[in-house]
């Protein structure tokens, strides 16, 4: 494996190296919760799930166990396996219903935005299926965390700050998460000891504390007093899915998503299209890069949005949507030149999520994302449990005949996707790009550095960063403004970002080697750590 070396007198990040184990998180304490875990002779799942737990604890606005999950588990040897654990709409959430309500759109902040949270009863479910250790040892370091404290990091403060005003309507969360009625600020310590007891149940009595008794009452109770539809037996009946993950071949490499509800598929398919297009060529200029990038982008969203949901409600045909038969079609419209007609967006933006990537000594690795959706979720807590609720539902659609027309017992679109690398039926990396609506373009993006530029993973995630979405082509401010006016000239609606795109967390495993190399971004916190 052979990278180009980085230039020692530009500011940057060199990759983190290691043999026995490797994590890589959007926070440092994360990471080293994962990698303590790891050297403890726990395994990559116990270590992403310490990891995750601990970041609901002290990344609260982008994760928790108020929230859904989605993971890919790739064993050393043996096929990966995907879980599915974003939650589903209440059985009482009938589209005539919000009809008659009069409402055009689900407010993000309402009870109705709050489906079943999923991601405990998938980390539970992973932990006992693919763990070696007991949950009370793989979430105590989010117990401790919240019973005696953390302090806030840079990133966390600046996010907790943007997004405070998602916690005052209801209020509740104010005097956890804005003590003094403002957010934290840098080296502020804090403590959460009703999500600490909550924790402490679920490591001691598995999923039944969260979905039954004393936890599900309040979060029932707290939505009821909103208005809101969901009952116990939503949350009594709350599973997670394994499910067949979906692939496509991309420069001899196998790419690896989690099938819908989520954007997954959209990831595959502009790999798919630029599959026809030599990216690795040094004659391409970085505007022809943008450019093919972003149509490919423009056509692979168009098929997501009008195709993608739940496909108990609205079942997909991934192979032949991935097909060459389509992909053709889709990369025959795309002009070098000029940009195609821009597509609107009728779903709700988000940015706020929580990745981690991990693999462990034995070579076996974890892609796992965890979200409240929103900042903040839906911005509704439950106080003496501690749990903040996410706001996934406010996705659905009230249309009739919309794919994601909400409907009971429905998940959602979903836009949070984990990614796996495969090389001749070997997993080689695992990576995620937390952003929203971003993450499928992102994934593409860093893959591409990797195997058209020839960058190590963190070059790749180091490159500044374009997306085309809902009618503009968004540029970091790291891009040359020539570049902007080539794509002016092309066509395209450019405008500068005003806030990092996305973040990158990623572990590559050298097979041949056994050496691991890990990445994190800087436009988060976070840090990759080995053994």
């Amino acid at each position: 494996m052979s990278w180009r070396q980085r230039d020692f007198m530009v500011p940057g990040r060199s990759l983190a190296v290691g043999d026995r184990g490797m994590a890589a998180a959007s926070h440092p304490a994360v990471a080293l919760a994962a990698v303590e875990m790891l050297r403890s002779g726990g395994n990559a799942v116990d270590a992403a799930i310490a990891a995750i737990a601990l970041q609901g604890v002290i990344d609260p606005h982008m994760t928790g166990i108020g929230g859904d999950c989605f993971a890919i588990y790739a064993p050393a040897s043996g096929k990966p396996v995907a879980v599915n654990g974003s939650g589903r709409a209440p059985l009482k959430a009938d589209l005539g219903w919000f009809q008659q309500q009069g409402l055009a759109s689900i407010p993000d902040d309402s009870p109705h935005a709050v489906t079943v949270p999923g991601a405990v009863d998938a980390w539970c479910r992973l932990s006992a299926d693919y763990g070696s250790k007991g949950l009370d040892e793989v979430l105590a370091p989010a117990i401790r965390a919240a019973e005696t404290g953390f302090v806030v990091t840079p990133r966390a403060a600046l996010d907790w700050a943007r997004y405070a005003n998602r916690l005052e309507r209801h209020q509740t969360g104010v005097p956890v998460y804005l003590p003094s009625r403002t957010a934290p600020t840098v080296g502020a310590k804090l403590s959460h000891p009703a999500l600490g007891a909550t924790l402490r149940r679920i490591a001691r009595e598995g999923r039944s504390a969260f979905y039954e008794g004393a936890v599900a009452d309040e979060i029932v109770a707290t939505l009821k007093a909103l208005g809101g539809l969901m009952q116990l037996e939503d949350l009594a009946s709350a599973r997670s899915d394994y499910v067949a993950p979906i692939s496509a071949d991309y420069r001899g490499h196998e790419i690896w998503q989690c099938p819908p509800n989520g954007q997954g598929v959209a990831a595959l398919l502009i790999a798919r299209i630029l599959a026809g297009f030599d990216m690795a060529d040094p004659a391409l200029s970085e505007a022809d890069r943008i450019h093919l990038l972003a149509e490919a982008t423009r056509a692979a969203y168009r098929q997501r949005d009008a195709l993608v949901a739940d496909p108990v409600f609205r079942p997909l045909d991934v192979d032949e949507l991935l097909s060459e038969r389509t992909i053709a079609v889709l990369r025959a419209r795309i002009s070098r030149e000029r940009a195609s007609e821009p597509t609107v967006f009728d779903m709700p933006v988000h940015r706020d999520t929580a990745y981690v990537a991990v693999a462990d000594r034995d070579g076996n690795m974890v892609s796992l994302i965890n979200s409240l959706f929103f900042a903040f979720g839906s911005g509704i807590y439950a106080p003496r449990s501690g749990v903040l609720l996410q706001n996934r539902g406010a996705g659905f659609s009230l249309i009739e005949g919309h794919p994601n027309a909400i409907a009971p017992g429905k998940r959602p679109f979903h836009t949070i996707i984990p990614g796996l690398l495969a090389k001749d039926g070997k997993p080689t990396m695992v990576f995620g790009v937390m952003g929203g609506q971003y993450q499928a373009t992102g994934h593409i993006q860093i893959l591409s550095g990797v195997l058209d530029r020839g960058l190590d993973v963190q070059q790749s995630s180091d490159m500044p960063r374009s997306f085309s979405f809902d009618g503009v082509l968004t540029l970091e401010p790291t891009i040359p403004a020539s570049v902007a006016d080539d794509l002016i000239g092309r066509g395209h609606r450019v405008v500068w970002a005003d806030e990092p795109l996305g973040g990158c967390q990623a572990v590559h495993l050298d097979t041949s080697r056994g050496v691991m190399f890990g990445a994190s971004d800087h436009r988060k916190d976070g840090i990759a750590l080995a053994v």
